[in-house]
């Protein structure tokens, strides 16, 4: 059973450790054993929520190895699993509900499953990288049993006792995808409204767990596509998430106080979010927060509450340590960190096996 739903609105500034990715979940989707230490310690470390890895709505969203899965009830016990670390630890539980459409490799989501096969999006328009899979244009039935996805996944998670859900709306994922004009070329209304898909699936959630959990949405400000995503267009998309009744916005950034990626403001994007938003909704801040001055920061250009991720990495105890005075540590060993930090074997492997990812000690 869940505990009786919070208002992010009236808590002081939360401790929030950010999503990321663990590359650590078992093949079938399950989550591995050894995830569950790596949340749980973050949990006694201070943390007031957790935050878990992208989880999958849909098997056609499956975008990299070790992503975990809630597509179907067979992953119930392993969901509730997480919610159960999470709340060993003394935190509140967030289950961050996602489909990588485009990102999403064939290699992965090629199986066809009710009509998808390969990677799906908004229109067949490829990513801006190299060796980028040119997806199929999702139809309308199948936009429709996406939008269901999104809300039986949020069942699940109310069922596995989560606290709350965070619909998964940034990094160029597929929400995104439809919200931007490079990924979006539709002619039908989800290209006339580009917000549309966002909100069905916003209300779908909203309406079947507002009532007992917490939900919110994440989002990304801008793209360096051409076209692609500009504040503008976030500032809409925020103007249609504010009336419907969410529990707060998270947005996405590289660095806690960065201003555009295109150099067409000059002004901390946090804090133009903050102003528009103008306490409407509690605001998450996010972005390379290292240490308690970085958390404070971030509150002063607007956020309500801050989520931490790189720092919590390499400190499982990041929130004791940051407001008590602790010495922060800044790598990782050069051998152990998954015992030393309490990371999953997925994660630790991952970060020794990307150079400069992690700083990592002589």
């Amino acid at each position: 059973m869940t505990m009786p739903k919070l208002s992010f609105r009236d808590l002081p500034a939360q401790k929030i450790l950010a999503p990321m990715t663990t590359y650590a979940s078992l093949a079938d989707g399950q989550i591995s054993p050894d995830e569950l230490p790596y949340l749980e310690a973050r949990a006694k470390g201070g943390f007031d929520w957790i935050m878990t890895a992208a989880c999958c709505v849909h098997p056609s969203g499956w975008s990299f190895a070790g992503q975990f899965q809630c597509w179907d009830d067979r992953f119930l016990e392993s969901l509730t699993s997480v919610a159960d670390a999470i709340h060993r630890g003394g935190s509140k539980a967030i289950l961050q509900i996602h489909h990588g459409g485009r990102a999403a490799p064939s290699s992965l989501c090629g199986e066809v499953i009710k009509g998808f096969a390969g990677p799906v999006s908004a229109s067949a328009i490829p990513a801006v990288r190299d060796g980028a899979e040119t997806p199929r244009a999702l139809s309308w039935d199948e936009i429709q049993e996406l939008v269901q996805a999104y809300v039986q996944a949020a069942q699940r998670a109310r069922t596995a006792g989560f606290d709350g859900v965070e619909i998964h709306g940034a990094n160029t994922y597929l929400l995104q995808q439809f919200v931007s004009p490079h990924s979006n070329r539709r002619d039908d209304s989800y290209g006339q409204d580009r917000l549309r898909f966002s909100e069905e699936v916003t209300r779908g959630v909203v309406a079947a767990v507002g009532d007992e959990l917490v939900v919110g949405y994440r989002f990304s400000p801008e793209e360096l596509e051409e076209p692609g995503l500009r504040i503008g267009d976030t500032l809409s998309l925020l103007d249609r998430l504010l009336g419907l009744d969410l529990d707060f916005l998270h947005i996405s950034l590289q660095k806690w106080n960065q201003s555009s990626l295109r150099n067409e403001y000059s002004e901390p994007t946090l804090e133009i979010v903050a102003k528009h938003i103008a306490g409407r909704m509690p605001l998450i801040g996010v972005g390379s927060v290292l240490t308690k001055e970085d958390f404070e920061g971030a509150l002063t250009l607007g956020a309500h509450s801050v989520a931490v991720g790189r720092a919590a990495i390499t400190n499982p105890d990041w929130v004791h340590k940051a407001f008590g005075g602790g010495q922060l540590r800044t790598k990782v060993p050069k051998m152990g960190a998954q015992e030393t930090l309490v990371l999953p074997k997925g994660m630790a492997d991952k970060i020794y096996a990307v150079p400069g990812w992690f700083p990592v000690e002589d």
